[in-house]
């Protein structure tokens, strides 16, 4: 649609009895421009609202807000909410956004919307919307949008954006605007909301807290007073007019300005003599302004000219002139002639839009209600039919004309259903899935031909997936029921339904529908496929009744499979991610990663997911790679970020990226990209997975910090150790809880938790300490009841985590040991760990080894030993962030009688000379006492220098060449 430049132009009626808030429009443009009664002050934005009924003045109110913030040289958006077109997706935003486009190529709008275009660009209708499997989801959109609002406010300061008539702004634009609403004072904008309160839908909460903002009640719009209607009278009709024929025009009007004025032009058309013996006369007049009156003043300018009017109503506001012609089935002339005559009427007037085109617009929407309401409902439904057809023709595509096919009667039509269809994808590929659901929900009411019903279905059930996964499931069973549905689609229904299956929480059954299908698949590449869908979702079922077996299962097929398509490395990769979990040689996890990465894998993939890199990439972090494992999540985030997925998709990688740098010992980073994931887990709903996974790394992170209070905080706000998730979900909830209570000192309780979830792990064959590590808290936790038990449970530890083999979780486990021994085999068993952790990427837990080894040497009378190993630990646990443990080293530092030592500080990943040079020969395959040769030094240093290039590069020994190179 075009989108009208100027004003209305009915609204002309003179500003009376608006001193109040014409002020605050003056005072708040003024705050906007940086001016005051007291001379220049910072610039400052916000939101202003005004509420009032139809026709009380609201236009004319923010046309004076226009002329105001024009004459004070701002940048002014405006837009208007329209009636007819509240379901068209982002109809608000595209009237705000397009006349700043308008006049640029194609060529200069990619250079302005950067990496932003293919995500916002089919939203503000500057190009048509991409035909491909993957779509940006709305909350993407929303963020471009922010970008987009924000650049140009920032490039064309002071902005001032106007919308009226927001009771009818469609739903995308409205949840942009009120979510953008908080930034406007930050960013020095002036949002100006008008709006019927009693015509806001009940579905809009935001919009009503948008109107009452902070606490603050909008402006409401009062009728006018008999005294300002007397001026309008007598300025239309003459000074002679008598006070009781002005009365008698504010008592039939109710003080309404538009009322009022409209019955004001109709007396002077019928050069009405304002006395009071025209009163009879008068109220006939007035019956004609609004109402049944207005339709019968209509249908007197003959059946043609209601006819452009009726086609006017029904294809909504600011429609270029030709296309209401053909809608009513006039000429040129007849057009013409039609349009003279209802600007006459004060029914139409014609206004110039953005494409330089005439454009008709009712002078009121009041008008335009009036006018669409008369139109009996046969003819109604017909020239809709009639509006669909002409916009299609007039090239402006399947998503102008979708609005009126709604409003059709379903009649089996295939060219209603392909329109629709197309419309739904154009509306999914802009962002604005609800409206792709209208859109084939009715094409499914059409019906479809029963060789595309199964499609349809399918499209439905897809669209309905992340907003209503419970309707996608029915929907995706009928599609599935379907007769008609050929061995191609009935795959792809097959693994959407089971991604619906699994993200309600009905993994078992994703898994038996999965079994069921692939022994109808006639094709061997097709059963490969649903059998990797399948280990994909048993993986994570924790009611999963052999595990083990599963395991067995795919540890036959990895052996016979070389990972020649997409759905082999999917199979090599839950391979790789099955043996880090059940604590197999990290050696064959990472053997079976590395063949599951040659090739290339897509985080994007709507049919594959993205769960098999995110595994594989952390199964990378267990096998003590992070750097790597933090390039895979890094590749995620780029490709989620240019496909405008923002939502829970983004949720998981920042998460797990924070969880890297937890592992890593960047705690403050950790924690950063932890927030940031619960925060778009929160905005995306509660009791997501998405969330159970930040808040168990947000705990775990803050723990690590020395922050227990805050952790506490955390997990009673997300009500953390109320109950726990039917998924697999890493780190482990309940373990996770058990820690925080251990931290508080609630040994009893920790513990039961702690052992109930190690026996739900063990009973899955979950047996790696590095992936979840209950068994070393929990002998913590024994360690003060029951000192046996505890060090049974660190030896059953130590034994699980040197069959895995990686030195971070020997280092972890050992130091938890010697927390259950005496002194001095405590002392041996330390000096054992800081040995591993040092051949390690894991900082912190180097750190409190380093410092429980001080420790422990303080107690065995070593104090120069142990004071070099307390200042190691207390300036690794300082570069960590792990200020608790920092401090405890501090502490242990003093009591020891000794000065702590100013801070080094030094760059996380630039490596030394020295530190470049023992990474070289390491790389070489030298061990720690050969390069001490090389390097004319002794192994324990070469030992300290390794482990800072372990740390910094995020890898092991074993990875360390890869490292190097990369």
């Amino acid at each position: 649609m075009s989108h009208v430049t100027e004003p209305r132009g009915w609204a002309t009626q003179p500003l009376l009895e608006r001193e109040s808030e014409i002020r605050a429009i003056h005072r708040a443009v003024d705050e906007l421009c940086g001016t005051s009664e007291n001379g220049p002050t910072a610039r400052r934005g916000g939101v202003l609202t005004f509420a009032g009924s139809g026709g009380i003045g609201k236009t004319t109110l923010l046309g004076e807000a226009r002329r105001h913030a024009a004459e004070r040289s701002c940048t002014v958006l405006f837009a208007r909410g329209g009636e007819q077109e509240k379901q068209v997706p982002f109809h608000v935003m595209r009237q705000l956004i397009q006349p700043a486009f308008a006049a640029m190529t194609e060529d200069e709008r990619r250079d302005v919307l950067g990496t932003w275009y293919s995500i916002v660009a089919p939203a503000l209708g500057l190009t048509a919307a991409s035909e491909g499997p993957t779509a940006p989801d709305p909350q993407g959109v929303r963020d471009g949008l922010d970008w987009v609002v924000t650049h140009l406010t920032v490039r064309s300061a002071p902005v001032v954006l106007i919308l009226d008539d927001a009771h009818w702004a469609d739903a995308e634009s409205l949840a942009w605007l009120t979510a953008f609403a908080a930034r406007a004072e930050e960013l020095a904008m002036l949002i100006i909301v008008a709006c019927r309160p009693d015509e806001i839908p009940a579905g809009a909460g935001a919009l009503r807290a948008l109107m009452g903002r902070q606490g603050t009640r909008p402006h409401e719009l009062a009728p006018l007073t008999t005294s300002a209607v007397a001026r309008i009278v007598r300025d239309a009709l003459g000074q002679s007019a008598d006070d009781v024929f002005c009365r008698e025009c504010w008592a039939i009007t109710g003080g309404n300005p538009f009322e009022v004025v409209e019955l004001a032009m109709k007396g002077r058309d019928r050069e009405l003599k304002p006395h009071q013996d025209s009163i009879p006369e008068l109220r006939d007049l007035a019956s004609a302004v609004k109402g049944s009156g207005l339709i019968d003043r209509l249908e007197q300018l003959g059946p043609s000219i209601v006819r452009l009017a009726w086609a006017a109503a029904v294809l909504g506001t600011a429609v270029p002139t030709g296309i209401v012609g053909s809608v009513a089935a006039l000429g040129d002339a007849q057009v013409a002639d039609a349009i003279n005559k209802l600007r006459a009427a004060r029914i139409l007037t014609v206004l110039t839009g953005l494409r330089r085109k005439e454009v008709v617009e009712f002078f009121h929407p009041l008008v335009a209600t009036a006018v669409y309401r008369s139109i009996p409902p046969g003819v109604r439904v017909a020239m809709h039919g009639m509006a669909a057809q002409a916009l299609v023709d007039d090239g402006q595509g399947a998503a102008a004309a979708a609005r009126h096919l709604l409003e059709m009667h379903p009649d089996g039509d295939p060219w209603v259903v392909q329109q629709l269809r197309q419309a739904a994808r154009d509306s999914f590929s802009a962002g604005a899935p609800d409206a792709a659901r209208r859109y084939l929900a009715r094409a499914l009411r059409e019906p479809p031909d029963v060789e595309d019903r199964a499609e349809v279905l399918f499209e439905l059930g897809s669209a309905n997936l992340l907003h209503d996964p419970a309707t996608t499931i029915n929907q995706l069973r009928a599609a599935l029921e379907e007769p008609k549905a050929e061995q191609g689609l009935r795959e792809a229904i097959t693994y959407r339904l089971a991604q619906a299956l699994a993200h309600t929480g009905q993994l078992a059954e994703a898994a038996g529908l999965l079994q069921e299908e692939a022994k109808r698949a006639t094709s061997s590449r097709t059963r490969l496929r649903m059998q990797a869908e399948q280990f994909k979702w048993n993986s994570v079922r924790v009611d999963e009744e052999n595990s083990p077996a599963r395991s067995r299962l795919l540890a036959q097929f990895a052996k016979r499979i070389t990972g020649r398509g997409l759905a082999e490395r999917h199979i090599l990769g839950l391979r790789a991610w099955d043996a880090a979990m059940r604590g197999e040689p990290a050696t064959t996890a990472l053997e079976y990663a590395e063949q599951a990465l040659d090739g290339g894998m897509s985080w994007t993939d709507q049919d594959f997911g993205f769960e098999v890199p995110s595994v594989i990439a952390v199964t990378l972090m267990y096998c003590d790679q992070p750097g790597r494992a933090e390039d895979l999540f890094n590749t995620g985030i780029v490709e989620f970020e240019a496909k405008g997925w923002r939502g829970a998709h983004l949720s998981f990688v920042y998460t797990l990226l924070g969880y890297v740098r937890y592992r890593r010992g960047r705690l403050a980073e950790a924690e950063d990209f932890v927030r940031n994931g619960l925060q778009i887990a929160d905005r995306v709903g509660q009791g997501i997975p998405a969330q159970w996974y930040a808040i168990g790394t947000l705990v775990e992170t803050l723990l690590a910090r020395g922050n227990t209070e805050e952790a506490l905080r955390v997990a009673h706000t997300y009500k953390l150790g109320e109950g726990f998730p039917a998924a697999v979900v890493y780190p482990d909830p309940q373990a996770v809880w058990g820690k925080l209570l251990l931290a508080q000192g609630r040994i009893d309780e920790a513990m039961q938790h702690l052992a109930a979830a190690g026996k739900r792990l063990d009973l899955r064959g979950t047996r790696n300490p590095s992936w979840s590590p209950w068994q070393l808290d929990l002998a913590l936790a024994q360690v003060s009841r029951a000192p046996d038990q505890a060090r049974a449970t660190a030896a059953e530890a130590v034994a699980r985590a040197r069959a895995f083999g990686t030195s971070s979780v020997i280092g972890h486990a050992l130091r938890v040991s010697a927390a259950a021994t005496d002194p001095a085999h405590a002392a041996v068993l330390l000096q054992e760990a800081v040995g591993h952790l040092e051949q390690s990427p894991a900082a912190c837990e180097l750190a409190q080894a380093l410092v429980d080894h001080g420790t422990a040497l303080h107690t065995l009378g070593d104090p120069h030993r142990a004071a070099q190993q307390l200042y190691r630990g207390m300036e690794t646990a300082a570069a960590c962030g792990a200020d608790g443990l920092a401090r405890r080293a501090r502490s242990q530092l003093v009591s020891a009688g000794l000065r702590p030592r100013r801070l080094h500080t030094f760059e996380q990943d630039t490596l030394t000379v020295a530190e470049s040079a023992a990474a070289e020969h390491a790389a070489l395959g030298l061990d720690n006492t050969a390069i001490a040769a090389q390097m004319h030094s002794n192994p324990q240093a070469v030992s300290e220098l390794l482990s800072a290039v372990f740390t910094k590069l995020g890898t092991d020994r074993l990875g360390l060449r890869r490292a190097l190179r990369n």
